[in-house]
Parts: structure tokens; C-alpha cells; sequence
């Protein structure tokens, strides 16, 4: 997959510019009334085995939310704090991630999560490998997922919640771990922008 930094970060820019002015997209309806909290996640782009991949992680059981689910670096807003603030800060206490290793290429559309998070999707890449240094108590394990396998239609399923008329997307499991729920949407979302989603066989 022949993407270039710049290429990425064009379609990045032209994404949010004609994105819509809202809260954000929700999976589930969101009550009148929730108070939204705000928060940020890194979207870790990376070049290994020359090919772009994705790095996530996934979460101990000891969390407070989302326990043992697949994630990207991120949490909530410190206050006063930008969104891309927020992302390297949660990237370098959840895995030991400098800033300074961060090239920060964009910014994806927020998403309204289950937990009453409204998170804004910071994308970066950084280097690999990498001395991660894993915060124990949040973080259970990271890895990555070459973009290519992210971006193939049949490697994923988006389907409609009854309650609702918003959908879900699941991905097949890939190294033993499964990406769904938010962490799927944002990295559907990306696919996206980038304009690289493969149609199904």
C-alpha cells in the first residue's frame, strides 16, 4: 500500500474540512441531557516489514471502562488541554510513547462512545520498533495490524443494532485479539479518508 505522509495527511485535512459540524458520530442513541465527557485518542500509524500498519492495545481487566477490549492510546481531557495534548499525554503514560517520537498528521471525526465520551481521534505516526514501556495497570498488551488486513472489506462485518439506526462493525479476530465497537469505527473511519477501502469479494 503506497501511501505517502503527505498523501495521508491531505486526505486527513480534507476529511475534517467537510466533515460535519456536530458532536459526533454515536453507535447507540445518546440521551438528552448526557453530559459528554471529552477525550482523545493517538491513531498510531506505523511502517513495519514495509507496510504501513495500525498499533492498538488492549486493556487489562482492571479498568474502569471497556475492560479487555482492543483500543488505541487515549483517554479524557485534562482541562485547559488541546485534543493532540491529550492523545500524546495518554500515549506516553499508557505505553510509554514520547511526544517528541510523534509526527502528528491529522485529526479523524469524533465519536460519541457507550461510556458518554465524546473522543477526538488524533492519527501520528511514530517508529518501529520501539521501546514501549506499558503502563500495567491499563494496558495489557500492544501490537499492531498491517493496514492492508484493516482495509480489506471481507475482514470485517458492519451491522445494523435493533434498538437503533445506527450500525456496528466487528472485525474477524487477527493475532488472537478483536477490534469492534469504537476502536473499529475510528479505524473504519481512517480506511476511509484515505480512501483505500477495499470492496468485498
Amino acid at each position: 500500500m503506497n501511501l505517502t505522509e503527505d498523501y495521508i495527511s491531505q486526505k486527513l485535512l480534507a476529511a475534517e474540512q467537510n466533515a460535519p459540524a456536530s458532536d459526533g458520530y454515536a453507535e447507540i442513541p445518546v440521551k438528552p441531557g448526557t453530559r459528554l465527557k471529552d477525550a482523545a485518542v493517538l491513531v498510531p500509524l506505523t511502517y513495519v516489514m514495509n507496510e504501513w500498519h495500525l498499533l492498538f492495545t488492549r486493556r487489562t481487566d482492571r479498568v474502569e471502562s471497556h475492560k479487555g477490549q482492543v483500543s488505541f492510546p487515549g483517554g479524557a481531557s485534562d482541562d485547559g488541554e488541546t485534543s493532540e495534548q491529550t492523545a500524546l499525554r495518554e500515549a506516553e503514560e499508557e505505553i510509554g510513547m514520547l511526544a517528541a517520537d510523534v509526527r502528528v498528521l491529522g485529526r479523524l471525526s469524533k465519536l460519541i462512545t457507550v461510556s458518554s465520551f465524546r473522543v477526538s481521534p488524533i492519527v501520528g505516526v511514530i517508529p518501529f520498533p520501539y521501546a514501549f514501556k506499558v503502563e500495567g495497570f491499563e494496558v495489557e498488551r500492544v501490537f499492531t495490524i498491517p493496514l492492508a488486513w484493516l482495509a480489506n472489506r471481507n475482514n470485517y462485518w458492519e451491522f445494523s443494532l435493533r434498538e437503533s439506526e445506527r450500525s456496528l462493525i466487528a472485525y474477524h479476530p487477527y493475532d488472537g485479539e478483536l477490534l469492534w465497537g469504537a476502536t473499529a469505527r475510528m479505524t473504519v473511519n481512517f480506511l476511509k479518508a484515505l480512501e483505500i477501502l477495499q470492496s468485498t469479494a
